[in-house]
């Protein structure tokens, strides 16, 4: 790359939360004109190094400058002057206000409502994006949403973006959209940093990577030289196989049958229309569709978790008998010996308790295996010492409230602790979403254990690449109806993607 001055230049960042070390004398140079993927497995520090570039959080050590120059930034403000603008994974929007009051929202000075749609307009038109700036937030796709807060970092000036993973919860087809805006904005300049655990889409979308391990940068390098293993080797340190198993299911039976299952949520509105399908013992069914699309509702119906307005869901034993689970509560549904495993969407709302340590969210699914007034503190203790070690999660020991953990160890957790139930049926949504690629391959590894185990693995995800390469058969969801159910190992993504979009993939 020809000798120019980097836009932001990070030398000896050093950061610390407690004992634990986040970055450790971290180097880091960003470049207008060019798209950055910052790599790193969980707990690497990819998000606190650019919390600091943005304000957020303040180093202990070392020194950022921009254009050459060194600057001081305290909070975000600091960093929106400098012109640097950060997108998290989770939104900043007040849902009943318009794109336009969102974006504006905050801004010194008198509101001009319709100089602001306007000028929202204008950058729109500049970079490809789609967005109304009269409709209400709460109205809107989260690709909708997201595009909102990108143009609000734009429109208060923002030439240096960083997006934390941008892509999680993005269709093939909105992910291509993000990236033709992205490659605009580059082209006009911009410096834009791209923080993804997904190496086709840092192929696809990157001019250069800089990689993480353990708080350290371990180098930077242009994409078109390197390759999606050497980008692992280097994040984890040793060399990583990159290919997911698929044993071929053996002496599979029916085990949950679903049957015109029809879901409406608390507003009435219609989740899941007459979905039918089985699910067999000794295989990885996944369940594929645009978030929002009856996902959730469709586990928790299975799970007892939601009302079902008509339909059935029959649990199958081993000799073809069927046990109606529709009217069970979770605990019947326990007692009837189906330990349905559910991982949730939302890790630290539904899963998990933030201000317990690790041993203590073990103990959420055994307290009852106690005697009297007491219960067995042993076993979940052994147990997430067992998945420390297994998993690889970073903490700095079981006794650690989980709200102290970075997202994908928070996610370690869970998953481990409804894998190590032994269920006869596992049904996990987004097991491995916010998880590295190392971390993803463990429990794609542990998913495969359970397949081979004999257990029903009803998998809902959001990476087809991932869906295509570790599911027997693929449920199809658009709309809260079933659009198809194709075979894993003879579709492919443009398939999957159009049925995700339009029922059977062609318009009705």
């Amino acid at each position: 790359m020809e000798e120019k001055i980097p836009a932001v230049m990070m030398r000896d960042i050093t950061k610390r939360f407690g004992s634990v070390l986040a970055n450790d004398k971290c180097w880091l140079n960003i470049y207008r004109g060019e798209v950055l993927a910052l790599l790193g497995e969980n707990g690497s520090g990819k998000t606190t190094l650019m919390n600091m570039l943005s304000g957020i959080y303040f180093p202990d050590e070392g020194t950022i400058s921009i254009d050459g120059k060194e600057v001081t930034i305290a909070d975000p403000s600091d960093a929106l002057a400098l012109g640097i603008g950060m997108i998290h994974q989770h939104f900043k929007l007040v849902d009943v206000f318009t794109a336009a009051q969102n974006i504006v929202l905050g801004l010194p000075g008198k509101l001009d409502l319709k100089e602001a749609s306007r000028k929202i307009r204008e950058i729109c038109e500049r970079y490809g994006f789609d967005v109304d700036p009269e409709q209400k937030v709460f109205d809107m796709s989260v690709s909708q949403k997201q595009t909102v807060e990108i143009v609000k970092v734009l429109y208060r000036g923002a030439d240096i973006l960083i997006l934390d993973e941008p892509t999680a919860v993005l269709t093939p087809q909105e992910t291509e959209k993000l990236f033709a805006v992205l490659r605009n904005m580059r082209d006009d300049g911009k410096a834009v940093v791209i923080i993804t655990h997904k190496m086709h889409e840092v192929e696809s979308i990157s001019d250069r990577v800089a990689i993480l391990r353990k708080g350290h940068f371990t180098g930077d390098m242009l994409t078109k030289d390197t390759n999606a293993q050497e980008m692992t080797n280097m994040m984890v340190g040793r060399p990583v196989e990159l290919n997911i198993d698929r044993p071929e299911p053996e002496d599979s039976r029916p085990r949950i049958e679903l049957k015109d299952v029809t879901v409406r949520d608390e507003e009435g509105l219609l989740k899941l229309d007459h979905v039918s399908f089985t699910a067999m013992s000794g295989e990885v069914l996944g369940i594929a569709g645009i978030s929002g699309c009856g996902q959730k509702e469709l586990l928790e119906a299975i799970a007892g978790l939601q009302p079902v307005e008509e339909g059935s869901i029959s649990y199958i034993e081993d000799d073809g008998k069927h046990e109606e689970l529709i009217g069970k509560d979770p605990l019947d549904i326990k007692k009837l010996g189906v330990a349905l495993s559910f991982v949730p969407e939302d890790r630290l709302g539904m899963g998990l308790v933030g201000n317990m340590d690790l041993s203590d969210n073990m103990m959420l699914r055994s307290y009852r295996n106690g005697k009297g007034l007491f219960t067995n503190r042993k076993d979940p203790h052994h147990l997430a010492e067992m998945m420390v070690d297994f998993l690889e999660i970073v903490t700095p020991s079981v006794e650690t409230p989980v709200r102290r953990l970075s997202g994908g160890n928070v996610q370690k957790v869970l998953v481990g602790r409804e894998i190590s139930n032994a269920p006869k049926v596992l049904l996990t949504a987004y097991a491995t979403r916010g998880l590295d690629i190392n971390s993803s391959y463990t429990i794609y590894d542990l998913i495969n254990q359970q397949k081979q185990r004999g257990v029903a693995v009803i998998y809902v995800g959001e990476d087809l690449d991932v869906l295509l390469e570790l599911c027997d058969r693929i449920v199809v969801l658009c709309g809260g109806k079933v659009s198809g159910i194709v075979d894993g190992r003879k579709t492919d993504k443009n398939e999957v993607g159009a049925m995700m979009t339009k029922l059977g993939g062609v318009s009705e």
